[in-house]
């Protein structure tokens, strides 16, 4: 289909030939393109996906099936931060929501299932990643999809740090 015919049909043509994955992973399916707070949707879709699956997962083996899903999301999330970055021209595009969902994976490692502690790992994770406390600000200078998605992993051990602090006293339970 030629740009005429896309503009007949009420569609706009593709910009560039760039692959589709970086968009589909950076906006985590489409979540990020959900306003307002485009952040806390990805936070909030991280959570009831991982309350669906991790119920799904032998309790003894759930802490490095955290672990992993987090590496996972990592590793492929820095390459996409990167491309859906520089074909925007942002250095960081809100919609890239994928820096929250590996954020949020970190700060549910080794947490009991439960509304509770699922909850209570949103907020914290929220909270770290947009108050951003020493040094996670810095992490946000890294190149690229690295500063992208390695500042939301620093707010993720820093709300798993508080999240554990919270269990362990018994301040939170399941």
């Amino acid at each position: 289909m030629n740009q005429t015919a896309g503009s007949e049909l009420g569609t706009s043509p593709p910009q560039r030939d760039e692959p589709l994955w970086p968009i589909v992973v950076g906006t985590f399916f489409g979540v990020g393109r959900i306003k307002p707070a485009p952040g806390t949707w990805g936070s909030l879709a991280t959570v009831m996906l991982w309350a669906l699956a991790s119920s799904r997962i032998p309790t003894a083996s759930r802490t490095w099936a955290t672990i992993v899903a987090a590496a996972v999301v990592t590793l492929i999330g820095i390459p996409a931060a990167t491309l859906v970055a520089r074909s925007s021209g942002l250095k960081d595009p809100q919609f890239v929501v994928i820096d929250e969902v590996a954020g949020q994976l970190v700060t549910l490692i080794a947490v009991p299932l439960g509304w509770k502690s699922f909850l209570a790992g949103l907020i914290l994770f929220r909270v770290f990643d947009i108050w951003k406390p020493f040094p996670i600000r810095r992490l946000e200078r890294l190149p690229e999809g690295t500063g992208i998605v390695v500042d939301d992993l620093g707010a993720g051990l820093y709300a798993l740090a508080l999240m554990h602090l919270l269990l362990h006293f018994g301040l939170l339970t399941k």
